[in-house]
């Protein structure tokens, strides 16, 4: 049987995290260590640990039919290349900083400078952009260290929690762009692998939804009934079942995951007692 070939990073942040959505989607990888191609055994996948610098390339020419990769490799190397489904996970942004010592009041602080980053043409449009001129110098690895040795006047890197800008005393100025991990897909990717594209995305829909909502069970009392329901968004509306106690009832309901407390906080003062909250593994819709 014809098989997807999916590309994800070969070692780092992104590695872990995509490796987890497609276990979470049912799909169970016989990896070795070090092993550069491994098959799936319960879905017609094939996957090939890669450099992430090098995806586009390989989507391009239709080597891997798609990739788990994040948009800011994207938007440097591969703006051509079409994203399928947004993935939530491996959240970071792409931002220019300088050394805190240094002022900076805007975009126009850095015509002439000097900028050590490994995204050149993401910090090319920038600039371009913003009619700002300043030297590139492209630097393939830590990126930090390069004002500290005199090296640039500024840099330009992912920024995740801030904390690696923080121990090399920089401090962020400007977001270029915001991203995320995305699936993207191939070009060349054929009819046939498309469909098997198409069941890969259904389960990873499902279970991105089941991330972004929460179970929730709760004893309310009959006269309360319709005051918590209204409170409750539900999937379609709440289930509802008696309780061995007369004039109890157990609602059952989703919530999603950004408004919950404040849900829970409402249906507590509306009267709901005996809150249990549990985690949802699909949500096929």
């Amino acid at each position: 049987m014809e098989k997807l070939k999916i590309a994800i990073q070969k070692s780092g942040r992104l590695n872990e995290d995509s490796l987890r959505i497609l276990k979470d989607c049912g799909i169970s990888i016989d990896n070795g260590r070090d092993q550069l191609k491994a098959a799936a055994r319960d879905f017609p996948l094939e996957v090939l640990y890669l450099r992430n610098g090098d995806i586009p390339q390989y989507l391009r020419d239709g080597v891997v039919d798609v990739a788990i990769i994040g948009e800011n490799v994207l938007f440097e190397k591969g703006e051509d290349i079409t994203v399928c489904e947004r993935l939530g996970f491996s959240k970071c942004r792409v931002s220019l900083a300088m050394p805190k010592a240094q002022s900076y009041t805007n975009i126009k602080d850095l015509e002439g400078k000097r900028i050590a980053t490994s995204y050149p043409n993401t910090v090319a449009h920038f600039l371009k952009k913003n009619g700002v001129n300043a030297d590139l110098h492209i630097i393939n690895g830590s990126v930090e260290i390069a004002p500290n040795i005199g090296l640039s006047d500024a840099i330009c890197d992912i920024v995740s929690s801030g904390s690696t800008l923080f121990k090399n005393n920089l401090k962020e100025v400007e977001i270029l762009l915001k991203s995320e991990a995305v699936l993207a897909v191939s070009p060349k990717i054929t009819a046939s692998l498309t469909a098997i594209l198409e069941q890969l995305r259904f389960r990873v829909q499902s279970v991105l939804k089941a991330r972004q909502n929460r179970y929730v069970l709760m004893n309310v009392p009959n006269d309360r009934l319709t005051e918590v329901i209204d409170l409750l968004p539900g999937m379609r509306s709440p289930t509802v079942l008696p309780l061995a106690e007369e004039g109890w009832s157990s609602v059952h309901s989703v919530i999603a995951r950004d408004s919950f407390w404040e849900v829970i906080d409402k249906v507590k003062a509306a009267g709901a007692e005996g809150i249990l909250v549990c985690p949802i593994e699909k949500m096929v819709l």
